[in-house]
């Protein structure tokens, strides 16, 4: 018997002082059997960081063809892709060929997979945007996580500061260049 999606709500405090977005977000998101609890807060966090209109969760794990997140236009043509994790230099460079606006954000250490990317063929590789979140900051957000999980973020000069599960941690994704 194939195994099911968890299904997990998240009732976000957001304050993005940084973008001027202040929302009450309440998220239903889908843990792929395969998929870490570290790559789905993940999700959740990249989602709060690209918060704006059209934003929506793909199937991501369970697609090939589709990234973590994405925000399409009125006429349903994607204008940013957002993969988490450490995808493949190849799905990368159709991704900046056919959106353009591309972010990823790296949930465990992308040092060796920053080279493989370096090194690889990328359509417009210097508007790539690659982030890693702090281990500290997954690690809190990971322990706090129930199938209900209220949550404030505020976000202010670059730092995230998280308030879950009465524990409070703070950091700062990491912007990678490419050379």
């Amino acid at each position: 018997m194939a195994l099911t999606a968890t299904m997990h709500r998240f009732a976000i405090d957001l304050s993005d002082v940084d973008r001027g977005v202040y929302e009450q977000l309440d998220l239903r998101v889908a843990q792929h059997p395969s998929e870490s609890v570290r790559r789905m807060v993940a999700r959740v966090l990249a989602y709060c960081l690209r918060y704006e209109e059209g934003i929506a969760f793909g199937r991501g794990v369970s697609s090939a063809e589709e990234p973590a997140l994405w925000v399409k236009d009125l006429r349903g043509d994607v204008t940013l892709w957002v993969d988490v994790g450490l995808p493949a230099p190849e799905r990368l460079h159709r991704a900046m060929k056919s959106v353009g606006r591309v972010v990823v954000y790296a949930h465990k250490d992308p040092t060796p997979w920053l080279r493989e990317v370096d090194r690889a063929t990328i359509h417009k590789k210097d508007a790539l945007e690659i982030w890693s979140f702090p281990a500290e900051l997954l690690e809190a957000f990971e322990a706090g996580v129930s199938r209900n999980t209220k949550l404030s973020l505020t976000v202010t000069d670059g730092l995230l500061y998280l308030d879950i599960a009465g524990a409070s941690v703070s950091g700062a994704p990491v912007r990678h260049v490419l050379d």
